[in-house]
């Protein structure tokens, strides 16, 4: 169900052409540095593509920019999540200034989601 080999050039593409935004937040992530969770980025559930996963905790990240916002990008993400939920997935969708302007903010958001899984 995760891997689709006809994504793999579509991941790809967005790992290397990421926006600064997944760049940042990756550099906190990546290597189990964040509270020693283990993620993966641009990764694939089915025919849907996540910014960030952590597998063990089923929870994803989307990071919005601007084309969220727009009429096509917000019925995509509520599409998308409710997809994921059925999938029994949780998704956090953290808009690109909410993470320039409040990291610590942002980072205890998803430090939460993380605890409430260890309390599942």
């Amino acid at each position: 169900m995760n891997y689709k080999p006809e994504l793999k050039a579509i991941r790809q593409h967005l790992r290397t052409h990421g926006t600064p935004a997944e760049a940042t937040l990756w550099k906190i992530l990546k290597n189990k540095q964040f509270d020693g969770w283990r993620w993966r980025r641009q990764y694939s559930i089915d025919n849907i593509i996540i910014d960030f996963y952590c597998p063990k905790a089923k929870l994803g990240i989307e990071l919005d920019g601007n084309h969220h916002f727009e009429a096509g990008g917000l019925i995509a993400d509520e599409i998308k999540t409710e997809i994921l939920h059925k999938l029994g997935i949780r998704i956090i969708h953290i808009e690109n200034k909410t993470l320039w302007n409040t990291p610590d903010f942002v980072l205890e958001v998803i430090r939460q989601e993380l605890n409430s899984t260890k309390a599942d």
